[in-house]
């Protein structure tokens, strides 16, 4: 499985991920939502490099021209509520996919909040048969959810190519999500920026707290 840290290059997209992390500039809920959607753009043009193209013909007004287009058949899918501004990056990008959406969320087994467990109760996609499946979410701290969020995808069709695309991820995630799909080469898991550990309610640290409540308030 093929692993991208984006924050390893120098891009703008580091720009865009300091802001999401300060705490100052985050209080700002529409300014944390474009953001998250500008990463999204950004990543996604960086994943379009490794992607398929067909030479097209083009009528111009003056002549025909000779163009490489996007050949993979795409399917976005994203984690409610936290992954939908990201989500919407990567659809300004790829504009003709199809969307899947699953609802994933995380509560806590036990009354100390030590003991994490990852509830999924809806799902909703095309076929994914040969497509190429990108499931954003922006957090990836233990990969449980991610992983269940594939699995919920997957039994809607076998796409012929893996993609997962997450802002900060923690090194336990991408170990976990690396000893799921261990060296299959039709996977690819890609970070803007990994973060070395979690704290012991399983928030990523440094991280930059909870990404939903941050783009959209907070929850009971």
């Amino acid at each position: 499985m093929k692993v991208v840290n984006l924050s390893e290059t120098p891009s703008v997209i580091n720009q865009y991920v300091s802001e999401l992390r300060d705490a100052g500039i985050q209080q700002d809920r529409m300014r944390f939502r474009k953001n998250l959607e500008r990463i999204g753009e950004m990543m996604a043009y960086e994943i379009s490099r490794g992607l398929s193209y067909k030479e097209t013909a083009v009528q111009t007004p003056l002549a025909e021209c000779k163009c490489q287009c996007l050949a993979d058949d795409i399917v976005l899918a994203t984690i409610f509520r936290a992954g939908l501004p990201l989500h919407q990056g990567f659809l300004n990008v790829f504009d003709k996919a199809e969307n899947g959406f699953v609802s994933a969320y995380r509560y806590y087994k036990d009354k100390e909040c030590r003991e994490v467990g990852v509830h999924v109760e809806y799902m909703a996609s095309p076929d994914l048969t040969g497509k190429t499946l990108i499931i954003v979410d922006p957090m990836l701290a233990k990969g449980f959810s991610l992983e269940l969020a594939v699995d919920a995808f997957l039994k809607n069709g076998k796409p012929r190519r893996l993609i997962m695309a997450s802002v900060i991820a923690a090194q336990e995630g991408v170990g976990h999500i690396r000893k799921c799909f261990g060296n299959r080469d039709d996977v690819e898991l890609w970070c803007a920026a990994i973060d070395p550990v979690l704290n012991d309610r399983s928030y990523i640290v440094p991280g930059l707290g909870d990404a939903g409540d941050l783009a959209y308030g907070e929850k009971l």
